[in-house]
């Protein structure tokens, strides 16, 4: 029972709704107690896990160092003010980062700072009644604004306060609904998407999106308020600075849920490049353009609103020659640079470049997955242990 129960979990569809809290001053405190706490607790857990290895070479889990954390209550007696299972958290995530390490998946991890983003978990006994947010150590629930209803039951809660001093509780929920199979994919139901500097998006079908460049446009105000708090210093204008980059923030994340809900509302089909963002980054004459598009948050918001969907997302190589090769009949300019923005190709087409990078991306994927090489298959459609050994003595016999 206990099996089939976690396989359920597994393939039940999991959402997060996210909600402003407005708490009391004295809630405030517990709070910051709580986020210091937390940050306090993984940065330790981080170093005690790194010193065991170095000196012992024995690999502490979450588990060994969770066994600690009353001995640490007693020292250090402030943590008996933050609810045990978010400091047990902190260490957990602390252990996923390193699996996640050495999976390939994400650097080694780092100590955490007092930085902007600050927030803790509330892993159980988290319920909404009332118009209040109810989490253990909070005796009095918090004030919460739901501005959409909770759909499912709820699971746990992240709380996180802005550098503008904002809070908000991002509730997961598990909706009861299963994860949907991903459609059949076909040629018509498909689009290609090209993400450019210029032109933020360019598809397949021949449409193009501007970039309406959020902190590019605000630079002047920013520049002004910078050399303001450089000379002053004082809160108020540094809290003013803190406003306009939040603002900033906000528009760029409104503009891409909105179109990327709208690519995957529309399509059974996603075909994008595996654009390598990290290393783009690096390059500091585009650097500032690329973070201000917001490439890798468009990409992971298309890739979890099409996991709702059973959207297909297929990705093709880094090195492919999108934009060289022409979609109409397959010669490949060699000669072409960043700085044109037409291909003219031998063949007499003049093609748009980001539109004709579009189409080839939907090709090339299309190509690679309709002839067999990555396939995409529902889980019904798996290779099972059944009736594979009856086939193969069969085929002897005969």
């Amino acid at each position: 029972i206990a099996i089939l129960f976690k396989s359920l979990y597994l393939y039940a569809m999991l959402k997060a709704f996210k909600y402003r809290l407005y708490p009391t001053r004295d809630q405030e405190t517990l709070i910051n107690k709580h986020i210091g706490g937390c940050r306090f607790v993984y940065n330790l857990a981080l170093e005690t896990k790194q010193m065991a290895y170095a000196g012992s070479k024995v690999n502490l889990s979450c588990f060994d160092l969770n066994k600690q954390l009353p001995d640490l209550k007693n020292e250090c007696e402030w943590l008996k003010e933050i609810n045990s299972q978010s400091l047990q958290q902190s260490i957990t995530n602390m252990d996923v980062a390193f699996t996640r390490f050495f999976k390939g998946q994400s650097d080694f991890p780092k100590f955490k700072k007092k930085s902007s983003a600050q927030s803790f978990s509330v892993p159980q006994k988290v319920f909404v009644f009332d118009g209040l947010l109810n989490i253990p150590k909070f005796k009095t629930g918090i004030p919460i604004v739901l501005s959409r209803p909770i759909k499912g039951v709820i699971r746990s809660a992240t709380i996180s306060r802005t550098p503008t001093g904002k809070y908000f509780a991002s509730i997961l929920c598990e909706t009861g609904e299963a994860i949907p199979e991903k459609r059949t994919i076909k040629e018509d139901t498909s689009i290609g998407i090209d993400l450019g500097i210029k032109s933020f998006l360019a598809t397949s079908d021949g449409k193009i999106f501007d970039n309406p460049k959020f902190l590019s446009k605000a630079q002047s105000r920013l520049k002004f308020t910078q050399s303001k708090y450089s000379k002053h210093k004082g809160k108020r204008t540094k809290k003013r600075l803190v406003l306009q980059h939040e603002k900033v923030a906000n528009q760029r994340k409104n503009f891409l849920h909105k179109l990327s809900a709208d690519i995957v509302k529309s399509h059974d089909t996603i075909c994008v490049e595996d654009l390598n963002i990290a290393g783009l980054l690096k390059n500091h004459c585009i650097a500032q353009s690329i973070a201000d598009a917001g490439w890798g948050m468009f990409i992971n918001m298309i890739k979890y609103k099409s996991e709702w969907r059973g959207v297909n997302v297929l990705k093709i190589g880094r090195f492919e020659p999108s934009s060289k090769t022409c979609s109409i009949c397959g010669h490949v300019n060699k000669d072409l640079t960043l700085k044109d923005r037409f291909l003219s190709c031998e063949c007499g087409n003049v093609l748009d470049r980001d539109v004709n990078a579009a189409i080839n991306i939907k090709n090339f994927a299309l190509k690679n997955n309709l002839s067999g090489e990555h396939r995409l298959k529902n889980r019904n459609e798996l290779p099972t242990l059944v009736g594979v050994l009856t086939c193969e003595v069969a085929t002897i016999k005969t």
